[in-house]
């Protein structure tokens, strides 16, 4: 099941992203840190009600943000369509006991779902250049790889932008 979540979740939700930096780490991709995910921009998702929660057994095992809001390391960017009435996708995580049986392809469905249900032309996202899992992932959906963005608290490598229009 996914739903939004609350405020109560988000020290599961950090527990959850924890357990998934850990196990990047193990594979040598140094995508998140101490500094991200923080519980502060949990608390600001959830206030705006762009965080959702996906449920196994009633257990919160992954989530996902959906916010129309575009963060100003994307400005350069040269995208497939203009800067307006598009989704974008952050802190998508599910929790390494539950990955690779299907959970992140139904958030992802839900997503994309969602932008064409509300009418935004795209969905955009990023991921670090160093997660050739991730980006697989994504491309495999139909998103197309545009431009490098750097977010220095996380890493010192780039993360890649991707778009994928939204087809009703």
């Amino acid at each position: 099941m996914i739903r939004l979540a609350i405020k109560t979740e988000i020290l599961q939700l950090l527990a959850i992203t924890k357990a998934c930096a850990e196990d990047m780490i193990t594979r040598n991709i140094f995508q998140w840190n101490k500094h991200y995910p923080s519980g502060a921009a949990f608390e600001n998702d959830v206030k705006r009600n762009e965080l959702y929660v996906i449920t196994s057994e009633e257990k919160i095992i992954g989530c996902i943000v959906l916010t129309p809001k575009m963060d100003e390391e994307y400005l350069p960017i040269k995208w497939l369509t203009p800067n307006i009435n598009n989704l974008y996708i952050h802190r998508l995580a599910i929790h390494p006991n539950f990955q690779e049986k299907g959970f992140a392809q139904k958030l992802m469905d839900f997503s994309e779902a969602f932008a064409i249900k509300n009418n935004y032309s795209s969905i955009r996202l990023d991921t670090f250049s160093k997660n050739p899992r991730n980006q697989k992932f994504y491309e495999l959906r139909g998103y197309k790889k545009m431009n490098e963005i750097y977010f220095p608290k996380q890493s010192e490598f780039p993360f890649y932008c991707y778009e994928r229009l939204c087809k009703k």
